[in-house]
């Protein structure tokens, strides 16, 4: 790959991280929701955070089990943390939320900020082998964005921030990726094992944040029948999104 440098590796996760901000397109049309229809959203987003995190532990268990799982333990750890950070701060703002709201909103945007990490490595790494592969890793990530950037909007578009700052915070989320692309692409052998771990930290996260906050919300205002099926359309739907278009 003699015709591969740093900017090309800069400009394509650059590419990936705006595309995230997609997902915030819907909310276009849709203006605003009822407390039924945001039960709902919250059940799409903890469906699709949900797909996201089978795909990196999939991913992760390809590469290393062990790694895996600490970086799972990791995650989970740096989430409960946050948490209580959060709990004990009265004055929480964000995205033109506050109180419970903005609490929500910033886990849910770091959450998907530390799983952006893991991806800009993926980009890095992967321009360190053929060109056909380098191509294909920023496509799926660039394309599996789009939707993460729509289950970050349907957290926080529903309470009140607006379409494009949740555009804005989409983007913000998956900033994460270019920077952290190019020192990968500079130093694969040293980032490639961190891989699995950085997976496993995204989605330790991930399955906290999907099960204690997204469906408990969920339930508040929709019956959980529903809920459940919601969901189960929203993980098949993701990964039909991933596998069928990105796979062929």
């Amino acid at each position: 790959m003699a015709d591969v440098n740093v900017w090309v590796v800069l400009a394509a996760a650059m590419v990936t991280a705006v595309a995230t901000g997609l997902g915030a397109l819907p909310f276009l049309i849709l203006r605003s929701l009822s407390l039924y229809w945001v039960s709902i959203s919250n059940a799409v987003a903890g469906g699709l955070m949900f797909a996201a995190t089978h795909s990196l532990v999939a991913e992760g268990i390809a590469l290393s089990p062990l790694r895996l799982i600490a970086g799972m333990l990791i995650g989970l750890t740096g989430i409960l943390l946050a948490k209580h950070w959060l709990d004990e701060t009265e004055h929480a703002e964000i995205a033109d939320l506050s109180g419970m709201n903005a609490r929500k909103a910033f886990l849910i945007i770091a959450v998907m900020t530390a799983h952006s990490f893991a991806e800009g490595v993926g980009v890095g790494v992967s321009f360190g082998g053929s060109g056909e592969l380098a191509a294909f890793i920023t496509a799926a990530i660039a394309v599996h964005n789009i939707p993460e950037g729509l289950a970050i909007s349907l957290v926080l578009v529903p309470r009140g921030t607006p379409v494009w700052k949740a555009a804005g915070w989409s983007v913000f989320s998956s900033l994460p990726q270019p920077i952290a692309a190019v020192p990968a692409y500079l130093a694969v052998s040293a980032f490639a094992p961190f891989l699995p771990v950085g997976f496993g930290i995204a989605a330790g996260a991930m399955i906290w944040m999907v099960f204690a906050e997204l469906i408990p919300d969920a339930n508040k205002h929709a019956p959980s029948s529903t809920i459940g099926i919601v969901v189960t359309l929203s993980f098949a739907a993701m990964l039909a999104f991933q596998y069928l278009l990105l796979k062929t």
